[in-house]
């Protein structure tokens, strides 16, 4: 059915044949069907991956295949989201080994992006954690990979932007945990350099993670707060929180019921929201427990929540470069606050180590920010790239949607060695989508 489609951004917006399945073997006459095509979750990724003149929906391809509640194995087709995985595993005494800022993404993309949370400075990415995965080939054959099974499809895989194959089954291991509850660390630091120490001093915490005023100048320029976070263990928790631990006590989700005039998001109206958020906590440290839910998905209480930047759209850009070139960081701060472009979630963590073929994160600092699309932002994105390249880092695929080929090649050194694995297990290049065309990845 012919619809239009857009990632979680609004932007781009293409008109696509998309097509779902609910057995392997309605998917596999599907591929052998289709002239090209590319697998499309729940379109939380922010650019144009998952688009493509027909797409493939695995929605519908949704099931727990086996839980190991004893050794903490999970095994599920492609299509379920992380929230649906949570309401199985965590009253059990397990939480997923790795999340990002949403728990609606489905396990697919998880690995096809081979996301990254919080606590990737000890615990690394996704793909860290994945014993096995099925894929379906653009042959319409099924294939097994692993780290020790057909390595080589496995590494393309893992943050290959689903041009390998139809990822249809991940099995990977579970993190053991006591209580739904976090103990949860904020810290006001006065400008980046602070900051920056908060985050070096606290590198021993399993999650950590920092927000950034991002439009402030001079001696406050990128002040921010630093969070940090363990799991709660039942003894942490206060008596009004007595009973089972895996429980939590249920909250309102707003829903965002339409687009908001494209004239909200400004420098005034951010400027404001930075103000407040950074003063909403009147000590320099605070403590307490909370939920995991507003420490990991704190956006996901506001349905639609996309819809706040218009129409038009939003682009979130996505960069890591290495510890040592931190005047690289400092120099994209000063360009924003500069151009008046700033953004209400900007996020820095800092990445642990991880060589890996093609996935994005790599030993460094990593800075997220949110920009609605307008006048001026794409200027203003090619400059920040040649930045990052400039001090060895690299933009994020999965919030890409508009990147040049020459810096995708800049910052991914085994990029070639990539598209060659690609070309052997998808030969004809009948997986591609509109991301990858653009970046030369496919039709090069």
């Amino acid at each position: 059915m012919k619809k239009l489609l857009a990632n979680w951004g609004n932007y781009p917006v293409m008109e696509s044949d998309e097509k779902s399945f609910a057995f392997e073997d309605e998917l596999g006459r599907l591929v052998k069907d289709a002239t090209s095509f590319i697998a499309r979750g729940n379109g939380r990724c922010y650019g144009d991956a998952a688009l493509a003149a027909l797409t493939i929906s695995t929605l519908k391809f949704d099931k727990i295949l086996a839980f190991d509640p004893v050794q903490g194995i999970f095994e599920c087709q492609s299509g379920i989201l992380l929230d649906s995985i949570l309401r199985v595993i965590l009253p059990r005494g397990w939480f997923l080994p790795v999340t990002p800022g949403t728990k609606y993404i489905t396990a697919g993309g998880a690995v096809a992006s081979d996301i990254h949370g919080k606590n990737h400075h000890v615990e690394g990415s996704f793909s860290r954690h994945i014993l096995e995965l099925g894929l379906m080939l653009s042959s319409g054959d099924q294939i097994i990979c692993s780290p020790q099974i057909n390595p080589d499809l496995f590494e393309a895989t893992c943050g290959g932007m689903g041009l390998t194959g139809i990822i249809c089954r991940i099995k990977f291991r579970l993190k053991k945990v006591e209580t739904a509850f976090i103990r949860q660390n904020k810290i006001r630091a006065e400008n980046l350099d602070e900051l920056i120490r908060l985050l070096e001093t606290h590198k021993e915490a399993t999650y950590t993670v920092a927000w950034i005023d991002c439009l402030q100048k001079g001696k406050q320029h990128g002040r921010g707060i630093v969070f940090t976070g363990e799991h709660a263990l039942p003894s942490d928790l206060p008596e009004t929180m007595s009973g089972d631990p895996f429980i939590l006590p249920k909250k309102p989700v707003f829903n965002l019921p339409a687009y908001l005039p494209s004239w909200i998001i400004n420098p005034l109206t951010v400027r404001s929201f930075n103000f407040l958020y950074y003063h909403k906590d009147r000590k320099k440290v605070t403590s307490r427990i909370v939920g995991y839910e507003p420490f990991f998905y704190p956006l996901d209480s506001v349905g639609h929540w996309n819809r706040a930047y218009g129409k038009r759209g939003f682009l979130q850009y996505q960069f890591v470069i290495p510890l040592h070139a931190r005047e690289g960081l400092v120099e994209i701060l000063r360009v924003i606050s500069e151009k008046e472009m700033g953004s209400f979630l900007t996020v820095l963590k800092i990445f642990g180590k991880q060589e890996s073929l093609i996935s994005f994160p790599m030993e460094g600092f990593t800075l997220a920010m949110d920009f609605p699309v307008r006048t001026g932002l794409m200027p203003l994105l090619d400059r920040l790239d040649q930045i990052v390249v400039r001090y060895g880092g690299r933009v994020y695929m999965s919030k890409d949607a508009r990147m040049k080929p020459e810096i995708l090649q800049m910052g991914y050194p085994e990029l070639d060695r990539f598209r060659q694995i690609v070309a052997r297990y998808n030969p004809l290049e009948k997986i591609h989508s509109a991301q990858s065309d653009r970046l030369r990845i496919t039709h090069n």
